[in-house]
């Protein structure tokens, strides 16, 4: 069956909001401004098609173009995230437990939540006190599908609270990186629809049975008080 013209416009009109957020996931990955080739490479996208689609997201401030060439976020984008923070309160609320977390000799902890259907972003991160570190950053995507963070975002994204799978903790080594190693634990909205999780990370060597059950207990206990703070509802029975 042939689609009407106002399918096709349809079509070609989520097809085009999907190549531009691609284009700003790609900035947004980059630490410093990307030149239209890097872009090119980080996309599959041709220049023509990627110089069509920037100039429609620097008109909306999403994407700014620099005296040098290369592109970085734009105000608007910057604008966003500020509102997203400021409606869950993420950083006053979360950021404090992180910290506390560290303070107490977990490895780096971290706040991950959902960013599309194949990965997760880190809003938010605390260097542990060790000398060696994982290599996470806050604005790094990384998989959904790996790692502590990214499989209790899934599965409680898909399954929801009942989930029996899911738990209040996992623990991942070697998944995403094969020296790594991270524990997990959610945290719930007000809707009690997680909103993201926990994650303490570092080198699998230290992710010693004892010290995975110290850090999973205090993550946990972190995740717990975010909940509450977020005006969540932390499960029971678990």
């Amino acid at each position: 069956m042939s689609r009407t013209p106002t399918q096709e416009n349809s079509t070609d009109g989520v097809a085009a909001v999907e190549r531009a957020l691609a284009i700003i996931g790609a900035v947004a990955q980059r630490t410093d401004p990307i030149t239209l080739a890097d872009l090119s490479r980080a996309t599959g996208f041709y220049k023509s098609t990627l110089l069509r689609l920037i100039a429609s997201l620097e008109k909306a401030a999403l994407v700014v173009r620099r005296a040098d060439g290369r592109y970085a976020l734009g105000p608007y984008a910057h604008q966003l995230g500020r509102a997203y923070e400021a409606t869950y309160r993420l950083t006053e609320t979360i950021l404090p437990l992180l910290q506390g977390l560290v303070d107490k000799g977990t490895e780096s902890a971290s706040f991950h939540v959902y960013h599309d259907a194949q990965s997760r972003v880190c809003l938010l991160r605390v260097d542990s006190h060790h000398s060696t570190l994982d290599r996470i950053r806050v604005g790094d995507l990384l998989p959904l599908d790996k790692g502590a963070a990214g499989r209790l975002i899934t599965a409680y994204l898909i399954d929801g609270q009942a989930s029996a799978q899911a738990g209040l903790s996992l623990t991942s080594m070697g998944e995403r990186d094969p020296n790594c190693a991270a524990v997990a634990s959610p945290v719930f909205g007000p809707d009690d629809d997680i909103c993201g999780a926990i994650s303490l990370s570092g080198p699998k060597e230290r992710f010693t049975p004892a010290a995975v059950k110290k850090m999973a207990k205090l993550a946990q206990e972190a995740a717990a008080s975010a909940t509450q703070a977020l005006g969540g509802r932390w499960p029971s029975g678990r």
